[in-house]
């Protein structure tokens, strides 16, 4: 896709890390869960996560486990396309609920770029099986910011959200996938 348009893809490094990591965004224990850093264009997985998102967050299979990381790898294009660097710019001088959305825009684009990449990669190499997709939008569902919250806190404040609502990220998954390009992904000028 990037060379379609006439661009170059850097692939991201992939850390696998257990308990606690040292990244160029700074520490990180396992209670971050997977994570971007496009400080130095690493993706960092904790090893624990994938066993939590089975027995913590009820998604499981290996699907769940590819949306997450191509979800982080979402974040990755979206250093290469520059889109961090805006947010970023934005949200220094945005207010709390503002910054927020913000981020919430951020991790909706990655899960349709998440969508995005198992619709390319099932179009050229023919790589999902029955059941992936659901496992996909299951995992999606799962860390849902609205369902975290309320098992964390017992009730659900949608200005807090950072990551967007079940529905909202299995939407963007799911468009994602259906349409399988990158315009379908502008979480910033959807409705």
């Amino acid at each position: 896709v990037f060379r379609q348009a006439g661009r170059t893809y850097k692939e991201p490094k992939l850390v696998l890390f257990s308990g606690a990591v040292d990244s160029a965004c700074g520490m990180a224990d396992s209670a971050v869960g997977p994570f971007y850093c496009p400080a130095d264009q690493k993706v960092y997985l904790d090893l624990a996560f994938f066993d939590e998102l089975h027995s913590r967050f009820g998604a499981s299979g290996d699907f769940a486990r590819a949306y997450v990381i191509a979800h982080e790898i979402g974040h990755h294009v979206q250093t290469l396309l520059g889109i961090t660097n805006q947010v970023t710019r934005l949200q220094s001088t945005a207010t709390t609920t503002q910054r927020n959305r913000l981020s919430v825009l951020m991790e909706l684009q990655a899960d349709c770029l998440a969508g995005m990449w198992a619709h390319q990669a099932h179009k050229k190499r023919n790589i999902l099986e029955a059941g992936d997709i659901e496992e996909g939008l299951n995992a999606a569902s799962a860390v849902g910011d609205d369902r975290i919250q309320k098992r964390t806190r017992g009730y659900v404040v949608p200005d807090a959200f950072t990551h967007g609502s079940s529905a909202e990220r299995v939407r963007w998954f799911k468009r994602g996938f259906d349409q399988g390009n990158v315009q379908a992904c502008d979480t910033f000028k959807a409705d």
